[in-house]
């Protein structure tokens, strides 16, 4: 793949920088520095923000977390393309549940996200003497990322940074581990700011509604954590929480891809001062428009997730003012034929009298694509650039390797028009928590199809009869894609395991694949870690 510096960590350079201080748990002479000398930090506040700038390069990477949740399922597929994206098959193992504990994004989370721990309990640690505000957001950034590595190992090590730094750390796991995440989210609640719905001072910080999502999504996936059923008590909370955040203001809101700009509104409950140009670019062809020296065209989305919403299964097509063309709903988008005149709209830039980047369309794209004076879009070799459903090798056979450069139909959720490198990328949003209202209340027994077509007429859907699980699980896939939920929603509605395009055949059925494997450096620096079954 061309580029590989520029596509990975197109936002990493504070990324870098906070993997340079420690961020495994390798029993290093670094690690004995740090711990063994510490007696707090001189400013605890300054590490907080260090703390969210390790989260805007960690979230706004299309690796590591992102690529572990969206690529290892269903939604996003990474083709080679001639020499393109083919990494040694970092990309294709991960679709087809092939990889090992060698992998480079297996390692990276569990290295980035352990580390996130380490720095905040240095900034709670007593003799830090940390703010209240300090105590909540590290408290938040803490639980946030030892559930993180909880959802993807299953087992998580925690540093005591009071203790010598030749002291192994604890292995934490099910109930323990969940204890010791829910306390940090309760001091989490306890102490952070209350921020009004649409007032922009959720974007890159959190806050308590941030924190009772963030309660709300562990208590929902709990079960898994802990191998059993669903507790109802766990449900009723689920609920509370998000009544809790609407109490705030925060609702559904009309204008779908309007959520994505960076702007305030009333459904972002958290964003982070990410850059989207990995959310752009990385799908987009060379030749799909002039921003940041064109597309990588990378990935892609399965044909069956792209058929999960309403509309012409061949074509997607708005008019330049985004009206649909092909009885699609909103959450689709579609393709215009031309870029929009510029006018100076807010966040827009001209190119040549039109609003640069306003060719692209928004949502999925499929078929025949145009410049901005609408002329037809040609690839490289200059065949038309028509993005297809099928991913096809140089004989015509389906397959995840050799394909040209326009296989696979690309996914736009954030508009390049608005600023390809602009620093706003949604985490938590209430869309997500009124689904997970409506799923605990399934899950309780209760009818969540009102719930459901709430939403989908808000998004210009045709409303359902009833609700299964299969339609909630849909409806969650459609409402959320490319936002870095999918494997986790996949196993917690059984259906990780299932077949799609291209997964290997002894993946189908697997339970091996719904954990990742514990890098082998770190069972050989902590005995107490024990490698996960099947690896």
């Amino acid at each position: 793949m061309k580029r590989i510096n520029l596509k990975i960590y197109f936002t990493s350079l504070l990324l870098v920088v906070g993997l340079a201080s420690c961020t495994d748990l390798e029993l290093e002479e670094t690690d004995s520095i740090i711990s063994a000398g510490f007696q707090g930090l001189a400013d605890p506040s300054s590490t907080v923000d260090e703390l969210y700038n390790r989260l805007n390069g960690q979230y706004g990477d299309q690796g590591n977390r992102f690529a572990l949740m969206e690529v290892t399922a269903d939604a996003a597929i990474v083709p080679t393309r001639g020499t393109d994206w083919g990494d040694n098959g970092q990309w294709s193992s991960l679709h087809q549940h092939l990889w090992t504990p060698e992998h480079v994004f297996v390692i990276a989370v569990w290295n980035q996200w352990n580390g996130n721990q380490l720095l905040a309990s240095q900034i709670l640690d007593s003799r830090s003497n940390p703010s209240a505000e300090n105590i909540g957001e590290a408290s938040f950034i803490r639980a946030l990322s030892m559930w993180t590595i909880l959802d993807f190992y299953g087992q998580v090590p925690f540093r005591d940074v009071t203790l010598p730094s030749s002291t192994l750390p604890e292995v934490l796991t099910g109930q323990a581990a969940l204890d010791f995440i829910m306390a940090d989210v309760d001091t989490a609640i306890s102490n952070l700011p209350s921020v009004a719905a649409g007032s922009g001072e959720a974007n890159g910080r959190a806050s308590k509604a941030a924190a009772r999502y963030l309660k709300a999504k562990i208590l929902l996936n709990k079960h898994i954590y802990l191998g059993g059923s669903v507790d109802s008590g766990d449900m009723s909370a689920v609920i509370s929480l998000v009544d809790e955040i609407a109490g705030e203001g925060y609702a559904l809101q009309d204008g779908y891809f309007n959520l994505f700009r960076d702007s305030a509104d009333n459904e972002t409950i958290w964003s982070l001062a990410s850059g989207v140009g990995n959310r752009i670019f990385n799908g987009l062809h060379y030749n799909s428009t002039s921003q940041g020296g064109g597309g990588w065209n990378g990935f892609s989305t399965l044909a069956e997730y792209y058929d999960l919403f309403e509309g012409d299964p061949n074509s997607n097509r708005v008019e330049l003012d985004e009206t649909p063309l092909d009885m699609q709903e909103e959450r689709r988008g579609g393709v215009p034929s031309g870029g929009i005149p510029f006018t100076g709209r807010d966040q827009t830039e001209d190119e040549d009298g039109f609003e640069v980047g306003s060719n692209v369309g928004n949502g999925f794209l499929v078929g025949q694509q145009y410049a901005l004076d609408g002329t037809a879009l040609t690839d490289r070799a200059g065949a038309p650039l028509t993005f297809k459903r099928d991913f096809l090798d140089g004989d015509g056979a389906p397959n995840i390797i050799n394909n040209d450069e326009t296989t696979g139909i690309r996914v736009m959720k954030y508009a390049p028009r608005f600023g390809a490198f602009r620093g706003h990328e949604i985490f938590f949003r209430y869309a997500d928590a009124h689904l997970m209202k409506a799923e605990a209340m399934m899950r309780s027994g209760g009818d969540p199809t009102a719930m459901v077509n709430e939403l989908r007429v808000l998004r210009k859907a045709s409303p359902l009869g009833s609700v299964s699980e299969q339609d909630l699980l849909d409806e969650r896939g459609r409402e959320l894609y490319a936002e870095a939920w999918r494997r986790q929603d996949l196993i917690r509605f059984g259906q990780y395991t299932r077949d799609w395009q291209f997964k290997a055949a002894g993946s189908i059925g697997n339970d091996t694949y719904k954990l990742f494997p514990i890098p082998a450096s770190q069972l050989l620096a902590n005995p107490a870690l024990v490698q996960n079954p099947g690896y």
